[in-house]
């Protein structure tokens, strides 16, 4: 800590995150062992982030994050989107097919960012707002193939037909963005993916993981 920062805010804000990196929650005396302070001060703490929605408390008395995190997280979306439209813009552009940022939301994809060709005849329609599983379509197959690749390493996903007819996908996920966890990637009226979109998505999911550092 130096004489510009705030002890307390410190504390709280790791207790978020601690909340955050656990499925079952945290008691107090659990909290007041990971952050090395007594149960008093742990009370405090939660009290204060309960008054704001950030976390809540079960029958069990164990603290767990809030519904108020949720709608803080909806603000990050805009800025998110903001940074990567010049890199959509330009994939877009570059390849003549529809270009997105998708981000995890729950157990879905969800699309914060779509930037559609301007030169071409026909592309595929799709909107800001669509989700679908994750399991399901190029975007959310290429966050689940990162979670198990090791840090720094990127791939792309190609899929064929599964959230819409005659239409094939690729996507690449954002690597090293602490906080975001998502994908960027085209969807074309095409049977195949042609050989060079691969490797082009690759390139704008660390442009766009760039803006967002």
């Amino acid at each position: 800590m130096t004489a510009e920062t705030s002890q307390t805010l410190d504390r709280g804000l790791r207790v978020l995150k601690l909340l955050a990196d656990t499925d079952h929650g945290l008691t107090v005396t659990e909290l007041s062992n990971k952050l090395g302070v007594n149960r008093t001060v742990v009370y405090r703490l939660l009290a204060t982030l309960e008054q704001h929605a950030l976390i809540r408390r079960d029958l069990g008395g164990r603290a767990r994050v809030g519904l108020g995190v949720l709608r803080l997280g909806r603000q990050v979306h805009p800025l998110v989107r903001e940074a990567a439209l010049p890199a959509l813009r330009s994939l877009a552009e570059d390849i003549g097919a529809t270009a997105h940022l998708t981000l995890v939301d729950g157990s879905d994809a969800l699309a914060v960012a779509v930037v559609e060709p301007t030169w071409t005849d026909y592309h595929v329609a799709y909107r800001a707002g669509f989700r679908h599983p994750l399991d399901r379509g190029a975007a959310g197959r290429a966050i689940l193939a990162a979670r198990q690749k090791p840090v720094g390493e990127t791939a792309f996903t190609l899929t064929h037909g599964e959230l819409e007819a005659g239409a094939s996908g690729a996507a690449a996920a954002l690597m090293g963005v602490t906080g975001v966890e998502g994908s960027v990637g085209v969807v074309m009226l095409a049977d195949c993916v042609p050989e060079r979109v691969g490797p082009r998505v690759v390139d704008a999911a660390r442009e766009v993981a760039d803006a967002l550092r």
